[in-house]
């Protein structure tokens, strides 16, 4: 990770940024520029991962916070300010509609970025914590995976740590899932019950285990050899209840799973850097995620009611008011889906699960005692999953209107920033992970392609949980994967 690249990258965005408020000719647009930059700076005054800031806001009051009215109020309001001026400046509907997605998107990146910068510049001069090494259990929950089960089991075979416990669960599967595994017996702990989900296979694993700290491993992923000791170095931290892996795309084979590579790559970079800051990591992901088996057991373990058990279960330890952080060191590579339709398939079941899980802790957003989940990580997750979605279709739509009006010109100059700003974006952080940069290649796809395909799976699921359709668990189809491939997970 080179600082000056990291630098660099930052200081493009915000100068992309300021362009494009120049552009749109809008001062409220400036003066919304500003007040998101003092955002993004108070909030990196603030202690980093403490549960200060927790305690600080317990209570029953029933009121939003300053904190809270900024992110999530301010957006809105300028929103609409801009689209008063925009009307008057410009006399166009149409673009007043791009101006308002435009606003939407000015404020997630502005208040995301330098946090994310802050803490890859903290990063290159950490020199590591000291070695930590509580007992470990690592449940591996399998479902017709013997296409791909053996690797994951060799991959945490293989994983140095001196006091760790293989367990794989299989769920009733159907071909040769359990036979595969019982191979490895007796390095791991093989375990077979009837087909029940993801969750209950978890949960009858924790029966089984006796480590300090139970480690969620996905059958199609494999981890690096340092994962499991970098997981742990988390937890030296007593207030630290559970630690995000650092998931990574295998196999990119094609425009669709390098383009989800990519989208690994800026999400864990950019937004989860941002919230690990304030040990509001939201998701500790089922590819390679771990909880202090205390936490996890007095939560409830794993729930059954959503599609999304790691999501569901991340906001219940942040409910306790404790600290979920992530580790970029603890690598995972998994499988993604190779066709539309597999693709389709597994962002319907992530995204319905996501709204279920949403639904299941509305409470969070009108109550303090939660912290920094209910200033910070709720309300903007609700924003980027729920609202930028259905703003960034409208504004599609705008635009071509406003090109059958004769108004493609500034649409044009727009779409050019737009484009240099996911390249710089995606260059950021590319460098803070280390990655392939030939992936910036498809950076363009997050403006048009790629981008709109999400918004509209995200936006048929909304509509899927708020009709009252249950989602089924969906999958995508498992491929064996080529040596040479296998080797990316191997250091």
């Amino acid at each position: 990770m080179k600082p000056e690249i990291i630098m660099g990258g930052g200081v493009a965005i915000f100068v992309i940024l300021g362009i494009m408020a120049y552009v749109m000719k809008s001062p409220l647009t400036l003066i919304s520029l500003i007040l998101a930059f003092t955002i993004s700076f108070y909030l990196l005054a603030l202690p980093r991962g403490q549960k200060g800031f927790n305690e600080r806001a317990a209570g029953e009051r029933k009121i939003p916070p300053v904190v809270l009215l900024l992110v999530l109020i301010s957006p809105v309001f300028f929103s609409v300010l801009v689209a008063f001026q925009g009307f008057v400046l410009w006399g166009s509907v149409v673009l007043v509609v791009v101006a308002i997605g435009l606003m939407l998107t000015f404020w997630v990146d502005i208040v995301t970025v330098p946090l994310a910068m802050m803490s890859g510049f903290e990063e290159t001069k950490s020199t590591g914590g000291p070695g930590y090494f509580p007992t470990v259990s690592v449940i591996i929950p399998a479902f017709n995976e013997e296409k791909v089960i053996a690797r994951t089991i060799e991959s945490v075979i293989e994983a140095d740590y001196p006091k760790k416990q293989v367990i794989v669960v299989d769920d009733g599967s159907s071909d040769g899932t359990l036979e595969v595994a019982k191979r490895y017996s007796p390095n791991i702990l093989v375990l077979h019950k009837e087909n029940g989900g993801k969750s209950s296979a978890l949960n009858y694993g924790l029966r089984y285990a006796g480590g300090d700290i139970i480690v969620a491993v996905d059958a199609d992923t494999t981890i690096g050899r340092e994962s499991l000791k970098e997981v742990a170095r988390c937890f030296i931290r007593r207030e630290v209840v559970a630690v995000s892996g650092n998931v990574k795309v295998l196999n990119r084979q094609n425009w669709l799973t390098r383009c989800q590579a990519l989208e690994y790559i800026v999400s864990i970079q950019i937004v989860r850097r941002a919230l690990d800051r304030f040990g509001c990591v939201t998701v500790v992901p089922g590819s390679l995620g771990a909880f202090r088996r205390e936490t996890l057991e007095e939560t409830g373990n794993y729930d059954r009611d959503t599609l999304t058990e790691d999501f569901d279960a991340t906001l219940k330890v942040l409910k306790t008011g404790a600290v979920v952080q992530a580790s970029p060191e603890a690598l995972a590579y998994t499988q993604a889906p190779r066709t539309l339709r597999d693709f389709y398939r597994q962002r319907s079941r992530w995204y319905s699960g996501n709204f279920q899980t949403f639904r299941k802790h509305s409470d969070v957003i009108t109550n303090p005692r939660y912290g920094f989940l209910y200033e910070l990580g709720f309300p903007f997750m609700l924003i980027t999953m729920a609202v930028v979605p259905f703003a960034g279709l409208v504004v599609w739509g705008a635009a071509i209107a406003a090109i059958i009006l004769g108004q493609g010109l500034f649409l044009a100059e727009i779409f050019v920033l737009f484009l240099l700003l996911q390249f710089f974006l995606s260059l950021l952080a590319i460098e803070m992970d280390g990655e392939d940069k030939k992936l910036l290649l498809y950076a363009p796809f997050f403006v048009v392609g790629y981008k709109q395909l999400v918004d509209v799976i995200t936006i048929l699921s909304i509509v899927k949980i708020a009709s009252g359709m249950k989602p089924s668990w969906t999958r995508a189809e498992r491929i064996e994967i080529e040596s040479s491939l296998l080797s990316r997970s191997a250091s």
